[in-house]
């Protein structure tokens, strides 16, 4: 999936497509959202047809309708997203110096998070350099 930033509108239709565990028509995703907003149900087939354009749902026709469901997971698009970003810079400090800010800014539970996943990674990496991994 390519990376992507969303709009607000373009958000919270995707809000609704994670949550639905199931591919939605243009019109459950319109029902849902003119619960909260005014909007037109073309305004919604617009977004839903540019999102499948950019990649970010997949586009399904059943009968006549076309059914509409992510093509990632929140989290798998969030994380494009930032490498994508990282991915923008090539000096290797400025990287480093980036991710440190990030860093500084979580909260400690999602700081636990990423220790937790570096531990996990060590292994593998070790492993795939030849070297052992401490006991």
């Amino acid at each position: 999936m390519r990376s992507v930033g969303l709009g607000e509108l373009e958000r919270d239709v995707m809000d609704r497509l994670w949550a639905a565990g199931a591919p939605l028509t243009v019109r459950e995703v319109h029902e849902q959202l003119a619960a909260h907003r005014k909007i037109a149900y073309t305004t919604v087939m617009t977004v839903l047809d540019r999102l499948a354009k950019k990649g970010v749902v997949r586009q399904e026709r059943e009968g006549r309708a076309f059914r509409y469901s992510p093509a990632a997971t929140r989290e798998q698009m969030v994380a494009d997203l930032m490498l994508d970003a990282l991915g923008g810079v090539d000096a290797v400090d400025t990287r480093q110096a980036a991710l440190v800010h990030f860093v500084g800014g979580v909260s400690p539970a999602e700081a636990a998070a990423l220790r937790e996943a570096l531990d996990a990674l060590s292994p593998r990496a070790a492993g795939s350099t030849g070297e052992t991994a401490p006991a």
